[in-house]
């Protein structure tokens, strides 16, 4: 339902690396940067798989904390995002695991942004526990 959105960052180039980072994981990357003569002069730029649908926007950020949750295709990828998210400057919102109140297969893991907000990455397949 949701084609693309975006948050309002404090830097972007802090942000751009924060999010180069905690998207590789996920398949994703920075796929468009609008030109400035477009944008007023400000940094905006666009994350994906295919088509960019998270978008960075500098700006007066941190004001309004935001929470999205990016799909991932599989447990590991979310793993992945939360280590690299951490790894990049995130702060630790919620380890990688099953949160069954939501439903039997939601796994999900969170982290905070250099803006401070509430980023997750979410698995809703079924894997069957490693044992």
């Amino acid at each position: 339902m949701i084609d693309h959105t975006g948050i309002t960052v404090s830097n972007f180039e802090v942000s751009k690396s924060f999010y180069d980072k905690a998207m590789a994981p996920l398949g994703a990357s920075l796929l468009y940067v609008v030109p400035t003569e477009y944008t007023g002069g400000i940094k905006v730029g666009g994350y994906g798989r295919e088509r960019p649908t998270f978008w960075l926007r500098e700006g007066e950020g941190g004001k309004e904390r935001q929470h999205i949750a990016f799909t991932a295709r599989n447990r590991a990828e979310v793993d992945g995002f939360h280590a690299a998210a951490l790894a990049a400057g995130g702060k630790d919102n919620g380890a990688p695991g099953l949160r069954p109140h939501y439903h039997p297969n939601y796994y999900g893991a969170f982290v905070i942004d250099p803006d401070g907000n509430n980023m997750e990455a979410v698995c809703h397949e079924y894997e069957p526990e490693k044992g």
